[in-house]
């Protein structure tokens, strides 16, 4: 099956260009859906996604109805090559179920991938200089202890018999995090209570 997917990024916007255009294309089925193209939860394209299985097409106008930046797009590619679901462009012509669309999404990731690497080699770079200078000082953790998650999880630690892995899927962190900070915070709290 062929498998359209429309998208606007307001609900004042018309969808109807887009619709006009998948169906001029033949495709069996059209989702639609308006939300902002920096949402990372575009829920009837999850539902779609899921619902595709091997040897069906999903069909987009243009390449930002399916995600913000290459980098997505590519992502998103892989899983579906890795499924065996084929992915149309029409706006660039891309169509992996010929040999130059897949070509030209070979191209695509290649470009892709040196564009990362030359951003890791600029970061390792300006890093490299802030240790000579002594400056560096790291990259800063994003879950300490004053993080809503982080708190939430040793309060239920502390308060349930909850076992570690649950209380993880609960508060949306890693175990090997949850376990970094239960030691500060451990370690805060006898600092406290022997006023060292």
């Amino acid at each position: 099956m062929i498998f359209g997917y429309a998208r606007v990024s307001a609900f004042d916007q018309h969808l109807d260009s887009q619709i006009e255009q998948l169906r001029e294309a033949n495709v069996d089925r059209i989702v639609q859906e308006k939300v902002s193209g920096i949402h990372h939860q575009k829920e009837e394209l999850t539902q779609l996604l899921h619902q595709l299985v091997k040897g069906d097409t999903l069909m987009v106008t243009r390449m930002d109805r399916l995600g913000r930046n290459t980098k997505q797009l590519l992502e998103l590619i892989e899983e579906l090559e890795a499924r065996g679901i084929h992915l149309v462009i029409l706006n660039l012509g891309i169509d992996t179920r010929t040999p130059s669309g897949k070509f030209i999404l070979t191209v695509m990731s290649a470009f892709s991938e040196l564009d990362r690497t030359m951003i890791k080699e600029k970061q390792q770079a300006g890093i490299t200089i802030a240790k000579r200078k002594g400056i560096y000082k790291g990259k800063k953790p994003k879950f300490t202890l004053k993080h809503d998650g982080v708190r939430h999880a040793i309060e239920l630690h502390e308060t349930t018999n909850k076992p570690v892995k649950e209380i993880c899927k609960i508060t949306n962190i890693s175990e090997a995090t949850f376990y970094r900070r239960w030691r500060e915070y451990q370690k805060l709290k006898n600092t406290v209570t022997t006023g060292e």
